[in-house]
């Protein structure tokens, strides 16, 4: 009889991780031991993924406002710079953007609107039309955003979000002007120094600006790209993809992770016999549709994954056949015949209509949001999960 269950994704409880652990022995002991305890058996292909959190964690890799602000002050010597479309969050750039305003006396912190990059609304688009603004071509100075919006507050974390970066700029003795705009160039009416602080509009925003005159030009990614002080870094990613640890330090992006998810293979293979998958997840890459927001505030959904996960799915779209190509059929024959056809499908599908209507994203892009979604991001205490069946189709036994 053919296997009943398909993917199915379990979060992994483990330790709680401190600079210097050995992940290679926490991860794959601890999903030894998960499943040794649930009578579950590992099967070649098993896809076993852990939060980049604890990557980062046990490599130390922490920055503190004090190293944040040494890097601004060495990239921005004049002290005065335009601080363009931050995303909205306490844990995601509020200490960053406490580090910046040390290193800085004056910032122009520009804000997109309606909503930041990853979908955190300042005001609704309805809101928008209502008051006549185009956020297209309409620059709107603090007063003006005001007289026309007031003070709204996020729906989910009630935070204002305009009054507490200014708030938190000028704590650091640093002067604040903010603007708010969507055309990248709107800051160089008031300065030709930047510090473009967008995710995956990143590269775009910069090449506009150096087109359009600016002086210098850094993106967040920029910053902390080496050691300051000792402290830890990204070298591909800088500051993206960090997050609060304490109200004066972060916790980067990890760095070096393809060598660890290569050694937690190996050290798989060595121990059960299996061809396990490993990789790395930060945020997955969805859609919220009450509060609009897209989850991806990282640089990318996986840092590093084994060979295995490369790629994008090549699957059929089983509702499509049993519609169009064995409408006729029914019951075991209809089983049969769709059985047949996957096991006679192209390597590849990719403008094949029996294909269409499957996900067209990077194999890490869907197991990192399922990974995501797993392990949540509070209490659960399950930073490794283990997703087996996820390579099945319906002809696996």
């Amino acid at each position: 009889m053919s296997r009943m269950f398909g993917t199915v994704s379990r979060g992994v409880r483990a330790p709680i991780i401190r600079q210097g652990d050995d992940l290679i022995e926490i991860v794959t002991s601890s999903v030894i031991d998960a499943v040794s305890s649930e009578g579950i058996e590992l099967r070649d292909r098993d896809v076993v993924a852990m939060t980049e959190a604890i990557v980062a964690r046990a490599q130390g890799n922490y920055a503190s406002t004090d190293d944040i602000a040494a890097d601004i002050r060495a990239k921005f010597p004049e002290g005065e710079l335009g601080v363009i479309f931050p995303i909205l969050s306490r844990n995601r750039f509020a200490i960053c953007l406490r580090g910046i305003a040390k290193g800085a006396k004056k910032i122009y912190l520009m804000l997109s609107y309606p909503s930041d990059e990853v979908g955190n609304h300042l005001v609704s688009l309805d809101a928008l039309d209502e008051k006549g603004v185009d956020p297209y071509r309409d620059v709107l100075s603090l007063e003006k955003y005001r007289e026309l919006f007031g003070y709204e507050k996020h729906r989910f974390t009630g935070v204002d979000y305009v009054e507490y970066y200014m708030d938190l700029i000028k704590s650091e003795g640093c002067e604040c002007e903010i603007i708010f705009a969507n055309n990248p160039r709107a800051i160089l009416s008031y300065t030709k120094n930047v510090l473009t602080c967008d995710i995956h509009s990143r590269r775009r925003t910069k090449r506009q600006l150096i087109a359009a005159g600016a002086d210098r030009v850094y993106g967040i990614d920029d910053i902390l790209t080496a050691p300051v002080n000792g402290s830890g870094y990204n070298e591909s990613y800088g500051l993206l993809g960090s997050n609060k640890a304490t109200e004066d330090q972060v916790k980067l992006f990890p760095r070096d992770c393809k060598a660890l998810v290569d050694a937690i293979a190996a050290r798989f293979k060595e121990r059960t016999g299996k061809n396990i998958e490993v990789m790395v997840y930060g945020d997955g890459a969805f859609k919220d549709p009450v509060g609009k927001i897209w989850e991806l505030a990282d640089p990318v959904v996986s840092p590093a994954y084994t060979k295995g996960l490369e790629g994008t799915p090549n699957e059929l779209k089983l509702k499509y056949l049993a519609d169009n190509d064995y409408a006729e059929l029914s019951g075991e024959a209809l089983r049969e015949a769709i059985k047949a056809r996957i096991v006679e499908k192209d390597s590849d599908l990719v403008g094949k209509m029996a294909s269409e209507g499957t996900t067209p994203r990077q194999l890490t892009d869907l197991i990192g949001s399922l990974c995501d979604l797993t392990s949540g991001s509070g209490d659960k205490g399950t930073p490794i999960v283990l997703i087996q069946g996820y390579f099945d189709n319906y002809t696996t036994e």
